[in-house]
């Protein structure tokens, strides 16, 4: 079992920046490693009426895709310790308004970065809103 939780969302003007956190917990975590250096993290958003879409991700052999929309405004990197994975988003526009979810595949797993379907684990989202 894998609990991914993820922080630091809120309510920002555009142009603003905000940084979003994610850390995992659990036994299963914690049997492998208990870092996200053998996992590959992305972070997905989802917007009112909106279908859930890829942001950007760091595999665990920390290269980092992301999707055109967040391209050059948005980085993802890890701590030190490979335990918390982090978006930080800058230049945020009206549309970048989403519930942002952090997800995690299982180690050393293969695959497309950007389909939900090849990450195993999520958290419940975190909110950010962006307003003029």
């Amino acid at each position: 079992q894998i609990h991914v939780a993820e922080s630091g969302g809120g309510s920002v003007q555009a142009g603003a920046s905000l940084r979003l956190s994610c850390s995992a917990s659990g036994r299963t975590f914690t049997a492998s490693g208990g870092t996200f250096n053998n996992r590959g993290v992305a972070w997905f958003r989802e917007a009112l009426g909106k279908e859930r879409e890829f942001v950007g991700c760091i595999t665990w052999q920390d290269a980092t895709v992301f999707a055109d929309s967040v391209k050059g405004r948005f980085t993802i990197s890890k701590n030190n310790a490979g335990d918390t994975v982090y978006l930080q988003m800058t230049n945020l526009k009206l549309e970048d308004t989403a519930n942002y979810f952090c997800a995690v595949r299982s180690p050393y797993s293969s695959g497309s970065d950007s389909a939900s379907n090849f990450y195993d684990y999520w958290g419940q989202g975190t909110q950010v809103t962006v307003s003029s």
